[in-house]
């Protein structure tokens, strides 16, 4: 794997890890979390948060996400270099 392929998906792995812990500071569940962004399913959160079959938040996500939470999109992406 590159360099830069690897840098992506750490990125990706810390973004989910984020997101689960303002999520679960917030008091909500996945689903709650996946309904307030407009998804009908916890499958985008739940496979999201750990990166699983490289499933990933992206920016319009991660936008959504830090509204519902209040909380600034920076406090997501904290960790990520």
């Amino acid at each position: 794997m590159k360099a830069q392929d690897e840098r992506v998906e750490n990125a990706h792995k810390i973004i989910g890890q984020n997101v689960k812990l303002a999520r679960e500071k917030a008091g909500l569940t996945q689903l709650q979390l996946a309904l307030a962004i407009g998804h009908k399913s916890v499958g985008l959160v739940s496979c999201a948060e750990i990166y699983h079959k490289k499933q990933h938040f992206n920016i319009e996500h991660l936008l959504k996400i830090a509204a519902v939470l209040d909380i600034e999109v920076s406090e997501l992406l904290a960790g990520v270099k």
